[in-house]
């Protein structure tokens, strides 16, 4: 049995931090020193967390006909896979009663698309949306995306499915692992915090959250804020 290598403490980690800036006063690095030690145990916990994501058990068996519309044609679900044996699949907010998609799916979309071809090496990456394919593929053009694979969820089962479609019958954001082992696909693992998990003042959202824009905003000094989200277009 294997046992692993206990871990130097967060604050004698932040000792051997010699990393000091231009005029900084005493104040500031005691602060510093502080919020490093809450970054370290930050790190710590989201590789706990992925730990534990990666020990669960097997997930439910995929037993839906789903077919989907790609780029390149007619795709069933085990297609989406190509060589690989594990899937990302998100869905987009881009239903045909929407006249233009989610600007929030639409910001996360355009920053993955820089980081397509990377995940690609790893695993699958699908982004599934319920307008036609020419949709889909007009707007991947208009926004300049390369790399994304973009499907289209020809009756919408899937979608019903795996969330992606909300109670009220609309559009809803998801996003689902899933593997192929042993000729068989399974669910693997989904996002499932939502408007029930949400804490007070916060909307809801995931963690980590898979939104490079909220990283790096969380960084600066005024935050994400309360009522600013990204847009499809800006004046300028």
């Amino acid at each position: 049995m294997s046992h692993a290598t206990p871990l130097v403490p967060a604050a004698e980690l932040v000792k051997r931090n010699t990393m000091r800036f231009p005029d900084e006063s005493d104040e500031y690095r005691r602060a510093r020193d502080a919020l490093l030690a809450e970054e370290i145990e930050l790190r710590r916990h989201i590789e706990r967390v992925a730990e534990q994501r990666r020990r669960l058990p097997p997930g439910g068996a995929v037993n839906g006909n789903y077919r989907f519309q790609g780029e390149q044609g007619l795709v069933d679900f085990a297609g989406l896979f190509g060589d690989k044996q594990t899937l990302v699949v998100y869905s987009y907010m881009f239903g045909p009663q929407r006249e233009r998609p989610c600007p929030m799916c639409t910001s996360l979309l355009s920053a993955w698309d820089g980081e397509a071809r990377d995940v690609g090496q790893r695993v699958a990456l699908a982004v599934i949306a319920r307008s036609p394919i020419e949709r889909l593929v007009a707007f991947k053009h208009q926004r300049g995306w390369r790399d994304l694979q973009l499907y289209s969820d020809i009756d919408g089962s899937y979608s019903r499915d795996y969330f992606g479609i909300g109670r009220n019958g609309g559009d809803d954001a998801a996003f689902a692992v899933f593997t192929r082992r042993d000729g068989t696909i399974r669910h693997f693992w989904s996002g499932e915090m939502g408007m029930e998990t949400a804490d007070p003042g916060q909307d809801p959202r995931g963690a980590p959250d898979l939104m490079p824009l909220w990283t790096i905003l969380d960084c600066t000094p005024e935050g994400r804020g309360t009522d600013w989200y990204p847009k499809l277009d800006y004046p300028g």
